[in-house]
């Protein structure tokens, strides 16, 4: 053991569906055995994770009976007390039957919505059965390839309505529970509804209780579409909406890859961790002018929602959990190393002007008078060199471990 060995503390967590992935691809068959809900626990626990996290269906096969659903659960609840794992988030699989090949709250079909609520209030009950504080959707199915069949705006209506029901459900069991909203751009869909973080993020101010909902941002689904990562997540936590998260790898342009967190672009990844832990001295700052919700650090499950690749057997699998935690402890001391060089300190310490500052603060009538007559020399302002390059190769020499 060392530094980096993965401990309860660290709070990582993984799916059911993730380790228990049996390598099954749209052009091969499974390479790996299917592993019972109550063996991941026990493995995920000698691997120091935190806790698993499950689709209803991970853990209790469509079209189970009463009570063999009691039957899994007890099981799997007697697991968990056992090894000393928690289910800190739940969510319903909406797109793998039939039924969903259109949409589930999104679809034109009245059954199929309202399937889709029943089956996700059962999911819910299941969710704060195992202790699920976070509840995570993922709209697999919530989007087109034949654009015509409907109005995207039906779409988006639908979306809300469902949304305004499962929290009032919530609220009524009084359960403490909120929901997170996870974007992703097309796939399995052409086109999918609410492509990015911030679609999500708008969408949820329209909400009747906008307030128990938030957003789970996934590396691969933003990187698919090209954009920044840390930016997506950034913006959620500014105002306050960072509920869950969902960590892996991905490369720009290709189709949803979920690979190890870490193993593609780790510039990206050290960027994320050091926004997540605000190992930044100044992340405990608020700017001015910052929400008043802002989170200076995200204090929530690291989730891995990745898979080994197709190469690996059994104990490859348990090598990829591993490996996915120590890679976030491994960037997580980097960059505290990074905000802790003298050097990085002065390079991104914030300039003062006494006195036009005070005039950019607040917008009054006489600030803008006087903002108006400021002898601003745009000239000067411009040849001021900045140092950026400097500052990135700071940054790359202690992510390769040869400063700090």
């Amino acid at each position: 053991m060392d530094a980096f060995t993965p401990r309860r503390e660290d709070r990582f967590t993984f799916g059911l569906w993730t380790v228990g992935n049996p390598g099954r691809d749209p052009f091969g068959e499974p390479v790996r055995a299917v592993q019972k809900p109550t063996r991941i626990v026990e493995k995920l626990a000698q691997c120091g994770a935190y806790g698993v996290n499950l689709h209803d269906d991970d853990l209790v096969p469509f079209g189970s009976s009463a009570a063999q659903r009691d039957a899994i659960v007890r099981d799997f609840k007697a697991a968990l007390e056992a090894h000393g794992l928690v289910v800190p988030m739940a969510t319903t699989n909406l797109f793998s039957q039939p039924v969903f090949k259109d949409g589930a709250f999104t679809s034109n079909d009245p059954g199929v919505r309202a399937f889709a609520l029943q089956k996700t209030m059962k999911a819910i009950d299941l969710g704060v059965e195992l202790g699920a504080k976070a509840y995570v959707f993922w709209g697999g199915r919530e989007g087109t390839e034949a654009d015509a069949c409907r109005d995207p705006r039906a779409a988006i209506a639908r979306m809300r309505e469902a949304m305004d029901f499962l929290c009032a459900y919530v609220k009524d069991q009084r359960y403490d529970l909120v929901f997170a909203l996870e974007a992703k751009p097309n796939e399995p869909r052409g086109d999918m509804y609410f492509p990015t973080t911030g679609h999500m993020l708008h969408f949820i101010s329209t909400l009747q209780h906008a307030a128990m909902v938030g957003v789970n941002p996934e590396v691969a689904h933003e990187t698919m579409s090209g954009l920044s990562f840390v930016h997506a997540v950034a913006q959620s936590m500014e105002c306050g909406k960072l509920f869950h998260i969902d960590l892996n790898g991905q490369k720009i342009g290709r189709y949803d890859q979920d690979l190890r967190f870490g193993s593609e672009d780790l510039k990206q990844a050290f960027l994320l961790v050091r926004l997540l832990e605000g190992t930044d001295p100044d992340a405990a700052k608020a700017p001015r002018g910052a929400h008043p919700a802002r989170q200076a650090r995200y204090t929530g499950p690291l989730h891995f929602d990745s898979h080994a690749y197709r190469t690996e057997d059994d104990e490859g699998v348990w090598a990829f959990a591993v490996g996915s935690m120590r890679t976030y402890k491994l960037l997580h001391a980097r960059a505290k190393a990074f905000d802790a060089d003298p050097e990085v300190r002065a390079l991104i310490a914030e300039r003062r002007d006494a006195a036009l500052d005070p005039l950019c603060a607040r917008y009054t009538s006489e600030n803008a008078r006087a903002l108006r007559a400021a002898p601003i020399d745009p000239v000067a302002l411009a040849q001021r060199g900045l140092a950026w390059e400097r500052l990135d190769q700071l940054l790359v020499e202690h992510l390769l471990g040869v400063r700090g």
